[in-house]
């Protein structure tokens, strides 16, 4: 699904040029490297402030935290994306509600957000799933008009534009209140272990935010919050800081890769390729930039998808199914308060979704055995 050595063998120098230095000054915690990769992030997204963390779970839970959201305290995200964004809600005794998604984009549907909005609501997470934000400026809409903290889930997102109906452009993560992201991996900006980071335009929720990441500390030994032991490491922030001039490159590889993709399965009703939804574009296209493909999904009309699926394992080409289990449906977040008929898009995706491979190597020979191996199958 991905090609993490390839990608290495392009920057092997500056990985190995900006791991060593860490390595010969020692500052393996919140040592230079971790600074220099902080200022930089911040002017790659023009956010003032952006508090580098252990992982993207923390990264969801510190900004909870910072927020001060309280037992009991609802909030709203989508029942369409990976477990970690509701775990955390869970984890802090907050009350999680599911809502259904949009069948273009898979992103949280505004009319289900509003209708579960209710007077113990606090805030709203939307997860700007596979590459694409969520309608953002709806979003905070809703939000000012309820009085509702907003949480960005980028972890899939990272270098994705939102443009305003007026033209604006601003990156993924920093409309709302706070936004929090993931550099594992296989992210489309990922270390060589596990990595997160926050962002905000907030001067004193930044502040907050600091200490938590460092057990609650200013100076140290004063625990003058409650915090977790939740830091980005120096060897880390060197990975991210030599990868981080790619990005944009990197992503648009990927957006290449999906406009071959589709245009491979032009034509053929069975399958339906992604979309965009955007106020600058409402479809791929060149030039688009609200889309980084994280993931390239299709979604499968009278296919059998596990067969399918097996078929493309058996000619060895990696394919996912994101996500198989709707969360309302997950025995950990099961609810009585849940009615299926308020998520008729999310309980037909899962049955229809597959991901292909998607990565910033792949090539027009590796694009065309894809697709065709997928074509052959489909026509029998």
């Amino acid at each position: 699904m991905v090609d993490l050595k390839g990608q290495y063998a392009g920057i092997k120098d500056e990985v190995n040029l900006s791991i060593q230095e860490v390595i010969e000054n020692t500052a393996f915690i919140n040592g230079p490297k971790v600074h220099e990769f902080q200022n930089n992030l911040e002017q790659y997204l023009g956010v003032k402030h952006v508090i580098p963390c252990a992982n993207g779970t923390d990264a969801l839970q510190i900004a909870m935290m910072g927020l001060g959201l309280k037992p009991g305290d609802e909030v709203i995200t989508a029942d369409f994306t990976f477990a970690a964004t509701v775990e955390v809600i869970a984890l802090l005794n907050l009350v999680p509600v599911l809502v259904d998604v949009n069948e273009d984009d898979f992103n949280i549907n505004i009319e289900a957000l509003e209708k579960a909005i209710t007077h113990k609501t606090k805030a709203i997470v939307p997860v700007h799933l596979f590459g694409q934000c969520a309608n953002m400026e709806a979003i905070m809409e809703v939000a000012k008009k309820h009085n509702l903290f907003v949480i960005e889930d980028n972890a899939q997102a990272i270098g994705a534009n939102y443009t305003y109906k007026n033209g604006t452009k601003v990156k993924a993560g920093t409309i709302g209140n706070v936004g929090a992201t993931s550099f594992f991996p296989s992210k489309n900006l990922g270390c060589y272990g596990d990595g997160g980071a926050i962002f905000t335009n907030d001067d004193d929720l930044a502040h907050t935010i600091r200490g938590i990441v460092n057990h609650g500390m200013y100076e140290r030994y004063h625990h003058d919050v409650v915090g977790v032991n939740s830091r980005l490491d120096s060897i880390q922030a060197a990975v991210l800081d030599a990868k981080l001039p790619n990005l944009d490159s990197y992503n648009k590889a990927r957006q290449t890769a999906a406009i071959k993709y589709s245009k491979a399965f032009e034509g053929i009703e069975s399958i339906i390729t992604p979309k965009t939804v955007s106020n600058s574009c409402s479809n791929i296209c060149d030039t688009c930039d609200c889309h980084v493909f994280h993931q390239y999904t299709l979604r499968l009309k009278g296919v059998n998808r596990d067969a399918l699926a097996k078929h493309l394992n058996e000619n060895e080409i990696p394919c996912g199914i994101y996500y198989p289990i709707p969360l309302h449906k997950q025995k950990a977040y099961a609810d009585e308060r849940y009615n299926e008929a308020d998520f008729p898009v999310t309980n037909q995706l899962v049955k229809e979704v597959i991901s292909l491979p998607m990565h910033t190597e792949l090539d027009d020979e590796q694009i065309e055995f894809i697709t065709s191996t997928i074509i052959k199958f489909i026509n029998g």
